[in-house]
């Protein structure tokens, strides 16, 4: 089968994938660009022209990890409930984990030891955090949620029990049998209850 000799977006996505699978399931020591390559049916030259090399390709992968995270995180409509917004925040936070689960180790965890993202992807990836923030914040505006710490203060509480029951679920590490989803849903429920002003 002869290797496409397009360098185009689709196989950009395609290569972005297969180094995040790499990544996630066998570690860095995995990664190289003539493995990747061969992996996805195209060149070392391919991969350079795309991405310019190992780093560039790390800082790739980061990126479109939050940027797809991001969109997710979008789709989540503002009602007039901003405390069951959060909730629905943190479950497609969970969805998308599941979802593009190559791509969560490089975003939320040091799996390359000596990698760091660019300046400017770093900022841009940040940026997820606000919708819980400002939410967060509404919830503050309305009386729901008791303003004495900070809606940054209360969006990491938030934020942290989904990253870590999310951690749990994808290393693999549940208890037997245990069904995780009810579980997740019932825990974010209790930590924003946890801030509701009495």
């Amino acid at each position: 089968m002869p290797r496409p000799k397009t360098h185009d977006d689709a196989l950009r996505v395609r290569l972005l994938n297969r180094a995040g699978e790499l990544l996630s399931s066998e570690g860095p020591g995995a990664l190289s660009l003539r493995r990747l390559a061969a992996d996805v049916n195209t060149s070392t030259t391919a991969v350079y022209s795309l991405f310019g090399g190992k780093p560039a390709l790390l800082d790739a992968l980061y990126d479109e990890g939050f940027r797809r995270f991001g969109q997710r995180l979008a789709t989540v409509p503002e009602t007039d409930d901003p405390v069951e917004d959060l909730i629905q925040i943190a479950l497609t936070y969970r969805d998308s984990a599941l979802e593009d689960r190559q791509f969560y180790v490089v975003m939320f965890s040091k799996v390359v030891p000596d990698f760091m993202p660019t300046t400017e992807t770093y900022i841009a990836a940040s940026g997820t955090f606000v919708p819980v923030v400002k939410t967060v914040q509404r919830a503050i505006d309305n009386g729901q949620f008791i303003g004495d710490e900070g809606p940054e203060v209360i969006g990491l509480a938030l934020w942290s029990i989904c990253h870590g029951l999310v951690g749990l679920e994808l290393h693999g590490i549940l208890p037997p049998g245990l069904e995780i989803a009810p579980v997740f849903e019932r825990a974010v429920r209790a930590t924003a209850d946890g801030w509701r002003k009495r």
